[in-house]
């Protein structure tokens, strides 16, 4: 490849250090260093501009990657880096992600200094987060809890916890473990406990689908473990039309030729959950996560989605 790689990013720290660590990987696939191989290129983001309102109030999941692929259409970079949780199920044309980063640490972390736990909150507690998922979650096992906003990066949101704005919040374990934070959290939470987001722990990179060239290049990073967990995930994903309206979690492993999944809808206040679950060969992860996607879709009714 005789061009330098241009990696779109988000500016946040979390996003730097992933899309460093595909320039990083681009460089040893080319046999450069990383800095000869790629550069990274910072993009402002709707979602990181606007703090103050939560995300379902601003429109959905599309809000982190926008301008970002509008410069990879029109040219300004060759490949973007996404937290795959942040994904939009359609890409706009002419765009695709086919590579996928080994998945780390699929699960949620809980954070406080007043309980060691979502049962050990104190009557009345205040959770702070801005995933209508997770508060759905702990608004099912904790219904006496108040469920706060709680915007901005990592590192603003442990802050707000230690200003006392709530008693405690809500992580991932993946963005956690990347920045070398681990012992911030309190406990990491079961998935049984507080199933994951669609996608978490994943990281994607973007590219333009007539680019030949960086095709061939990404398939020497690609994980095809993690891109056939995430393709039963976000194939449920897609069939429940899911933004960050809705609060939807699904989690899928696999195990030699297997894959097994668990797919959650929730209203917003936690008092209804449907649940399902599948299993089948992992080659077949986009019709499992489908099949999975319809199930929960016409169990809970049109009416669930318009409550939403």
């Amino acid at each position: 490849m005789q061009r330098r790689l241009r990696i779109g990013t988000r500016g946040s720290k979390l996003a730097l250090i992933q899309a460093n660590d595909v320039a990083r990987r681009i460089g040893i696939a080319l046999g450069l260093p990383a800095e000869e191989a790629a550069e990274i290129v910072v993009i402002k983001t709707t979602g990181d501009r606007v703090q103050d309102r939560n995300l379902s109030e601003l429109g959905g999941k599309g809000l982190f990657t926008k301008e970002i692929e509008d410069a990879l259409l029109d040219g300004g970079i060759d490949l973007a880096v996404h937290s795959m949780k942040d994904m939009p199920t359609v890409l706009p044309d002419g765009l695709i992600i086919d590579c996928t980063l080994e998945r780390v640490d699929p699960r949620d972390a809980f954070l406080s200094s007043k309980a060691t736990s979502i049962a050990t909150l104190p009557q009345g507690a205040i959770v702070g987060t801005s995933s209508l998922r997770r508060g759905a979650q702990v608004k099912a096992r904790r219904p006496d809890v108040t469920v706060v906003p709680f915007r901005g990066n990592v590192d603003t949101r442990l802050q707000k916890l230690a200003d006392g704005v709530a008693d405690a919040t809500l992580l991932a374990m993946a963005g956690l473990t990347r920045m070398g934070l681990l012992d911030k959290v309190t406990a990491p939470l079961s998935t049984e406990e507080i199933l994951p987001a669609v996608a978490q722990g994943a990281v994607g990179v973007e590219r333009r689908v007539n680019d030949a060239e960086v095709a061939e290049l990404l398939q020497k990073l690609h994980h095809v473990e993690t891109g056939l967990r995430i393709a039963a995930e976000r194939a449920t994903l897609a069939v429940l039309d899911g933004s960050c309206r809705t609060p939807i979690a699904a989690l899928a492993l696999i195990d030699g030729k297997k894959l097994a999944m668990r797919a959650m809808i929730l209203s917003p206040d936690g008092s209804e959950v449907i649940e399902t679950s599948r299993e089948g060969l992992a080659l077949d992860a986009v019709a499992l996560g489908a099949d999975a996607g319809e199930e929960l879709k016409g169990r809970a009714g049109s009416h669930f989605f318009d409550e939403v």
